[in-house]
């Protein structure tokens, strides 16, 4: 396994900065012999091996999972009842309740149990990272974004509601977001809930998910290299995932040694996301995935599939969830079960 240098929370370099070299390596040199695959070949429908994925066998992650978002569910429906000005309303319900596998409020959930905090303490933040994720969605898929038609297999927010609101709807929901944490949030101290107010504004900040965004809107047209798109993809996706478990530990009462763990497990486990995200663009159908499949191709984006080939996209996949797994061996076996079975549930997920 190559090594992985340490980080700050707040420095904007890449996640482990031996990644990129490896990944560039790894495109390279196949046979690298800080990874080696096992003999079984990964068939198509499986983006890791099964040696990449040490799962906790005495877990009910189905049940969990089924569990943790219908509780979420019904705090997101409690937190904006259809109301005066009924239009703006509407929109908002409409992207925030249609679905989604609610990842981010269920790693922050489980971030919270892992240092022994409670539920309680983090369904404010889980709920607000959901306004805040939905928020991202409903802006990415503008005409003047990605310009997607889709989203969660329902017309995307613009397309039912307007541009002009949609674009309020996405505005209110991150309002909505910090002033739900900050007014919802009970038997937690004051000063727990500012650092986690904190931490979800750099993460959807100019340091964080909007730094990649505005990145990738100017690399368009562009030769992008795997250091570029890593620095794109951690402050898109991982960015907002390291707040969600960073934010459950603060709410937990987790120590500073917890906080860096688990922001390296997510660090992790964004990228993960995004190369997982990258492969199904390409081997799923518009159906399958509930959004428009094969955008990347069409526009000739920079990915992970494109820079590294399909089977070494795959790979560095099964890197990445092995790497993550080992930055929760620090805890309790029986506390990080839930986050390790959520990193091999986003690295074998289907859409």
């Amino acid at each position: 396994m190559a090594s992985f240098a340490t980080f700050s929370p707040k420095e904007n370099s890449l996640l482990l900065k031996n990644i990129p070299l490896f990944a560039h390596k790894y495109t390279m040199k196949p046979s690298h012999k800080s990874f080696k695959l096992p003999k079984s070949v990964v068939s198509p429908g499986v983006l890791v091996t099964e040696r990449q994925t040490r799962e906790p066998k005495a877990f009910e992650f189905d049940e969990y999972m089924f569990t943790k978002a219908t509780r979420v569910n019904e705090a997101l429906d409690e937190a904006i009842p259809l109301r005066h000005p009924l239009k703006i309303h509407e929109a908002m319900r409409y992207s925030l309740l249609a679905g989604g596998k609610r990842v981010r409020p269920v790693l922050c959930i489980a971030a919270c149990e892992l240092v022994g905090g409670d539920e309680a303490s983090a369904l404010p933040v889980a709920c607000a990272l959901e306004m805040i994720h939905t928020m991202s969605l409903i802006h990415d898929d503008l005409p003047c974004m990605d310009d997607d038609d889709f989203r969660r297999g329902k017309p995307t927010n613009h397309k039912a509601f307007g541009e002009e609101t949609a674009v309020l709807a996405g505005d209110a929901l991150l309002s909505l977001a910090f002033e739900h944490v900050a007014t919802r949030t009970n038997n937690v101290s004051a000063d727990r809930v500012v650092r986690a107010i904190a931490e979800l504004g750099s993460a959807v900040g100019s340091d964080g998910l909007v730094g990649g965004q505005i990145v990738d809107l100017t690399s368009e047209g562009k030769h992008v290299d795997l250091n570029a798109l890593e620095y794109i993809h951690v402050h898109k996706t991982s960015k907002l995932l390291e707040a969600a478990v960073v934010c459950g530990v603060i709410m937990g009462g987790g120590r500073v040694v917890d906080i860096e763990r688990v922001r390296k497990y997510a660090r992790c486990v964004g990228l993960l996301f995004q190369v997982v995200d990258d492969i199904l663009d390409i081997t799923k159908s518009s159906e399958e995935l509930g959004k428009t499949a094969g955008k990347d191709l069409v526009s000739d984006k920079a990915t992970y599939p494109k820079l590294m080939g399909l089977e070494k996209a795959r790979e560095f996949a099964g890197v990445l969830v092995e790497r993550a797994n080992e930055e929760l061996s620090y805890f309790s076996q029986d506390k990080a079960a839930p986050l390790h079975h959520l990193a091999n549930y986003i690295a074998h997920r289907q859409n």
